[in-house]
């Protein structure tokens, strides 16, 4: 194994969209289609300011889901970044045991279209970030679905309160039986396994990027990390701030733009829209005065 493996969930021309990958349909999985799968969910980066949220899912058969533990998936903030790379590019070598028995996927929300979808104006109602993970996680199951597989049971780690995210994914998929749990990534082993592809695929976008700012100075990304805070404040422009790699909806970037003084961008109001005369019952037939100009027609006269 190479500690630079690139997975291809990581696009090869560096994007600032949101992107998705899914690995082909494993081998047993295909030649087994009458017995059960488990799927797990979980994500990478839900906090940072800098960088992508990617949710990743992963699903083998029920039967082969222990032998997970035997590879050494767990949950992958507990993993070295050198394990959590050999894991996924075991998923990914065709000759190898996971490959034949274990399928995944990701979708990385980029910072960009995190930022623009939670800083939508008021009267058109943004997209808040609950929202946007978990029709990304219903996105991903709906694909593996599709692509025939015979999922039976799906597990999800979240953050938020478990109850009501289990009713609204039960509601959306009523012939499956979910599991939405707390450190799910530490529990089952196919969320530990999801857990480690987000990772790893997060990780490697950030040292992939193709922004003008060095994300390899940035830390971890997350708020909290002194790197993070370093290297927003020396990046900073006065009046582009950073480039789309960095979540402007985030308030450690809205703070850090005000204490270097940047400039401030005030937007008009939107102009008004036309009046509809017809609405108003007013005729729109033209008369002889509007082709005069304004002073002979009727100012002063």
């Amino acid at each position: 194994m190479t500690t630079t493996f690139i997975p291809p969930s990581v696009p090869e021309i560096s994007t600032y969209r949101t992107t998705t990958y899914v690995s082909e349909i494993p081998e047993s999985v295909l030649k087994n289609p009458e017995k059960p799968c488990c799927l797990g969910v979980d994500e990478a980066g839900r906090g940072p300011v800098v960088g992508p949220m990617v949710y990743g899912v992963s699903y083998c058969l029920e039967e082969y889901e222990p032998r997970l533990k035997d590879f050494g998936f767990a949950d992958s903030k507990t993993l070295t970044e050198q394990k959590r790379s050999e894991l996924l590019e075991s998923l990914c070598s065709g000759d190898h045991e996971l490959r034949k028995n274990v399928g995944w996927a990701t979708t990385s929300i980029s910072a960009c279209d995190i930022s623009s979808a939670m800083l939508k104006p008021h009267n058109i109602g943004n997209y808040n970030l609950n929202e946007q993970a978990h029709d990304v996680t219903m996105e991903l199951i709906d694909k593996v679905i599709q692509e025939g597989v015979n999922l039976r049971h799906v597990y999800v780690d979240t953050v938020g309160p478990p109850a009501s995210y289990q009713k609204k994914l039960q509601q959306r998929f009523p012939a499956l039986v979910i599991t939405v749990s707390k450190k799910a990534d530490a529990i089952y082993p196919c969320v530990s396994s999801a857990s480690v592809c987000a990772k790893v695929t997060r990780d490697v976008c950030l040292r992939t990027s193709n922004g003008e700012e060095n994300l390899l100075d940035c830390g971890s990304g997350y708020p909290s990390d002194p790197n993070t805070k370093k290297w927003l404040a020396q990046s900073i422009h006065p009046l582009f701030g950073w480039s789309r790699d960095v979540r402007f909806s985030w308030q450690t970037a809205k703070d850090c733009l005000e204490r270097h003084n940047s400039i401030k961008v005030v937007f008009g109001e939107e102009e008004p829209s036309p009046v509809n005369f017809g609405d108003l019952g007013l005729s729109k037939q033209k008369t002889d005065f509007m082709d005069l100009e304004i002073s002979t027609s009727w100012w002063g006269h």
